[in-house]
Formats: C-alpha cells, sequence, structure tokens
C-alpha cells in the first residue's frame, strides 16, 4: 500500500484553526486510510491508501476538514516518493543545528512553485532561496521571524505552498519510509 503525507497549511499557530492531531487522526481512519500517524502538534501525518493519486487523497482530506471540523485549510499530500525526491533535491547544506532555520516550502502542484519567486528580491545575503523542481528551499541565517523573505513566505505571498522547517521534513520522510 502507498505511503503518503498530509501537510495541513497553518493549523495550531496562534489561536486560531486549531485541530487536535488526535481529532486529525480520527478523521484520516475514517476516510479509510490505515497506519495513520501524526508529526509534532503543526498538521502533519503520514498515512497509507489503498490508492488513488496525491491530490485526489488533500482535496478528500480539505473536505473532510471543512466538513467535519468547520476549518478551511489548505492540505497538501505528498507521496513518499516525492518526498523523497524534495529532501535529495534539498540546494542548502545546513548542519543539524541550523535544520530550523531551513525551510522546505511544497504545493501540491510543482507548477504553483513559480509563483514564490518574488520572495527571491526580498532575500537579504546571507540569506539563500532556491526554487527546485518539488520544492522551494529557503535558509534563513538570522531566523526566519526576522526575514522579509521568511514572512513573506509564510504569508500571503506563500498561500500556495506549506512549509516545513526542514527537521520536520527529515522527520516526516523518516516516518513515510518506515517499515511496511
Amino acid at each position: 500500500m502507498p505511503t503518503f503525507i498530509a501537510l495541513l497549511r497553518g493549523v495550531n499557530v496562534g489561536r486560531g484553526r486549531r485541530i487536535p492531531m488526535a481529532d486529525l487522526r480520527k478523521l484520516l481512519v475514517g476516510l479509510g486510510y490505515t497506519d495513520v500517524a501524526t508529526v509534532l502538534n503543526s498538521g502533519n501525518a503520514v498515512f497509507r491508501a489503498s490508492g488513488g493519486a496525491a491530490n485526489t487523497h488533500a482535496a478528500s482530506i480539505a473536505a473532510s476538514i471543512a466538513k467535519r471540523l468547520r476549518i478551511d485549510v489548505p492540505v497538501i499530500v505528498k507521496s513518499a516518493s516525492e518526498l523523497a525526491a524534495i529532501v535529495a533535491e534539498n540546494p542548502i547544506a545546513a548542519a543539524p543545528s541550523e535544520h530550523a532555520r531551513v525551510l522546505v516550502a511544497m504545493t501540491q502542484q510543482p507548477k504553483t512553485l513559480s509563483g514564490l519567486s518574488f520572495i527571491e528580491t526580498l532575500v537579504a545575503p546571507p540569506e539563500r532561496f532556491v526554487i527546485g523542481k518539488h520544492a522551494a528551499y529557503f535558509f534563513a541565517a538570522n531566523g526566519i521571524l526576522k526575514s522579509k523573505a521568511g514572512e513573506a513566505l509564510l504569508g500571503k505571498v506563500g498561500r500556495d505552498a506549506t512549509t516545513r522547517n526542514l527537521a520536520t521534513t527529515l522527520k516526516l520522510r523518516a516516518l513515510a519510509a518506515g517499515p511496511a
């Protein structure tokens, strides 16, 4: 059975759009997914599905969250192989101690990554921003919240993407690649 990773955008940050991970796991099981596991409290779930495309799962999960939890939240779903490609493509070499300063921005459709190109104009060296084939990668040398590019990526400019820091992305990849 294929493994997928669901990434919810903008949940459990601040007071709005709260989704307990127990509720997310229950919702995913209710949709027929198996081996459901959540990572951290920020809308990350790994699950198995008997088939279907990532786009189909993303739409189904978003619709179910809207209907059952009454929260409108963008959902991006990647297959385990897509997430492995995202990690492998990362052009930003960072020590493990800096993984929290590297953001990986993922979109449901890779072609929408080009919409993030405006962020390049906001990058202040030694920051780096690279749009790859599968994701966009941002290194905030002085911290994400102190960066205009980071603020834009997390805000309206990055509305079609969801971001995870490299540490979380690596945890998700490891969980998705786990034993079948």
